[in-house]
């Protein structure tokens, strides 16, 4: 068994949901070291969070942007928490919603994801800056 821990940062983003596979992996030469194992993806952020849907239809991320910003809009009255914009607090409500971890499975140096699915970084805030994750892979090595 063998882990390994590293950073990754990822490029400022705007408010949105961003497909980040690529730009992560990128970041991750040692995934392919690994036969079988997991994944953990931590980021380190209470305004932006983590998740996996669907890669191929840019349609599905602007829709989900589209419904949680409806859902919870920015100024809405009843914050309290506005000394940093109004897309403060918003951002961090969807940062609990979405989550700020994901665990995926590795499989011959590759993640184990299905046909459609992709990592997203769903950021909360107009310009909520470069994103940190802490990324840990655990398992056996080939």
């Amino acid at each position: 068994m063998e882990t390994v821990q590293s950073r990754i940062v990822l490029d400022a983003k705007p408010r949105g949901v961003h497909l980040v596979t690529r730009e992560i992996l990128s970041q991750l030469p040692e995934i392919s070291r690994f036969k079988v194992g997991l994944l953990h993806l931590f980021l380190q952020h209470t305004s932006a969070g983590l998740a996996i849907n669907e890669n191929a239809d840019p349609d599905v991320r602007r829709d989900t942007e589209r419904f949680f910003d409806h859902l919870i809009p920015d100024g809405w009255p009843g914050f309290r928490h506005t000394l940093e914009g109004p897309d403060d607090m918003p951002a961090h409500i969807k940062s609990m919603v979405f989550g700020c971890a994901l665990s995926l499975p590795v499989t011959d140096g590759r993640l184990a994801l299905g046909t459609w699915q992709g990592i997203y970084l769903v950021e909360g805030r107009e310009y909520g800056g470069r994103r940190k994750i802490v990324a840990t892979l655990q398992g056996s090595v080939l």
